[in-house]
Parts: structure tokens; C-alpha cells; sequence
């Protein structure tokens, strides 16, 4: 009837829509003359507002960077994590770089240009807790940020979608998992002491070892439990953008300003491959 026929149309005019968005987002960019890039505001060294109320930080600056080689504008906006990592964003911004993971299951909803560089995922636990081996967290409430590798390493659903990761094993089997927005407000549950509201938490070696320098009473616990590879993220679909966004981050590897980037903000070349990665001094800023 013609009621369902134009439900029909309307449905067909959304989806075009939806696929303009993704199959034009470097068209858009340069016509806007601006890079709309989704991060965390609350993740540093990663990712942070700064004393002056401005984003910074690692991800921060390779954003600002892969903007300025396209000759365009930056702009900033701090979705959550999830919305993020579930794709299909209809042009609210272009790109991710926010540390991610390629996994299995996000490479359904999005496409990863280039990875950037690599870290460590460690537990941290509060500096006066007995633990002191990774399995003694077993039956314990751990947290993580909610739809992180850290939280699917926890349920033990964690497939990393790139070549030479290193293998792991699932150490820890927690008695709960606690989900977080981020990794910073885990932190600030696990420093109030151990099983205040939890005893560790899943997270990003640099940005455990950023909260100990910034007087946070935790320390982390035992090696590495995965590496993890993370890359500039854009929605499925857009061989045009994909191409030309790994081609800017590849240059950026050859002229050493991702390295640069890393020995800043971290105080070692995270871009290295996974197996040369240990663990950093960090230097002063």
C-alpha cells in the first residue's frame, strides 16, 4: 500500500544517507576544511584537557598532525568509548584516534588505516594491597573501561585483528567486573584502597604509569598480560579516506615524527614492534 511504500523510500533515502556519509568523508573534510577526531578528554598521557582547558596530549598531537598534512583544520569531540568503538557515525566526526585496538569484531563496523603504535596492558593494584601475583585476583572485582580490550581480555572474548600480536593467556578470572567510562575513573575507584570499591583494574601501561607519577597510590602488578597494536580508526566502507589517511600515517612513521611524538609524551618509541616494547622511564615533559 502506499503508506509502507513510502517507508520504504524514506528507509532507502536513510540508508543513502548513511552511505554518503561513509563513502565521502574525505570530500567532506576538505570541503569543511576540518578533521572532526573523537577522543577521550579524561585519558592521559594519551588524550587530556590541559591547565589552559585544551585538548592534549600523544593522541592529541598525531590527530593535530595527520590534520595539518591534509592541509585542514582540527576539531575535537570526546563521545563515549563505546559509541566509538560501535561504528556507523553518520558523519558526526571522521575519525578516531583514540588508542584503539583493532579487534575482530570491531572490523565489522570499522575500518583501521595504519597502526600508529603499540603498547602494554597491565593490572594495576592499590599500593598497599597483599596481591602479589596477577592470579591472585581470582574471585576479586577487577574494573576496566566499559566495551575496552581490557574488559573483553576480562571475559575472556579478546581477539586482536592484527598480524604479529603476541599470544596471551587469560590470568585472571575476577569474582565481578566492574565497567567504567574510562580508564582514569577506575583509577580514581582503585586508589581510594583495596576493595574500597575494587582491588585492580585492566588498563594501558603508560596511562597506569602516568597516574603513579601523578601521586596515585597504585602500582602495577606483575608483567604485561597483552600487547596491543592501536591505529587510527574510520567508519567501514571508504577506500578513498582509508588510503589516504595510512598513506599520512606511514609518512609520519619514515620521518620520525611518531617517534618523536612517543618519546615525548611516554619517554620510549612505543612504535616500535610489539617485541621490543618494555617498560618505560618516562621523561619530563
Amino acid at each position: 500500500n502506499r503508506r509502507l511504500s513510502m517507508l520504504a523510500i524514506s528507509a532507502a533515502i536513510a540508508l543513502s544517507g548513511t552511505l554518503t556519509f561513509a563513502d565521502n568523508a574525505l570530500d567532506r573534510v576538505m570541503k569543511n576544511g576540518v578533521l572532526k577526531v573523537a577522543t577521550d578528554a579524561n585519558w592521559a598521557p594519551q588524550s587530556f584537557l590541559n591547565d589552559k582547558n585544551e585538548m592534549d596530549g600523544f593522541d592529541v598531537a598525531v590527530a593535530r598532525e595527520i590534520a595539518t598534512r591534509l592541509g585542514v583544520e582540527v576539531e575535537f569531540v570526546t563521545p563515549s568509548w563505546d559509541i566509538i568503538t560501535a561504528g556507523n557515525w553518520s558523519g558526526r566526526w571522521d575519525m578516531s584516534v583514540g588508542s584503539m585496538t583493532p579487534t575482530v569484531s570491531r572490523a565489522e563496523v570499522l575500518s583501521f588505516p595504519e597502526v600508529y603504535y603499540y603498547t602494554p596492558a597491565s593490572i594495576a593494584v592499590h599500593a598497599d594491597s597483599p596481591y602479589q601475583n596477577v592470579g591472585d585476583l581470582n574471585g576479586e572485582v577487577v574494573g576496566a573501561t566499559t566495551a575496552s580490550t581490557f574488559e573483553l581480555y576480562l571475559q575472556k572474548d579478546l581477539t586482536i585483528d592484527a598480524e604479529g600480536v603476541p599470544s596471551f593467556e587469560y590470568l585472571v578470572t575476577p569474582g565481578e567486573l566492574r565497567s567504567y567510562k574510562d580508564g582514569t575513573a577506575a583509577l580514581d575507584d582503585l586508589r581510594l584502597g583495596d576493595g574500597v570499591r575494587i582491588n585492580a583494574m585492566v588498563g594501558s601501561l603508560p596511562a597506569i604509569l602516568a597516574a603513579i607519577e601523578s601521586g596515585y597510590p597504585v602500582r602495577v602488578l606483575g608483567e604485561p598480560v597483552f600487547y596491543e597494536p592501536l591505529a587510527v580508526a574510520i567508519d567501514r566502507g571508504d577506500a578513498e579516506f582509508n588510503n589516504k589517511v595510512a598513506g599520512i600515517v606511514r609518512k609520519m612513521k619514515e620521518d620520525g615524527t611518531l617517534k618523536a611524538l612517543s618519546q615525548k609524551w611516554y619517554g620510549i618509541d612505543y612504535t616500535l614492534s610489539l617485541i621490543h616494547i618494555s617498560e618505560p622511564t618516562r621523561q619530563a615533559e
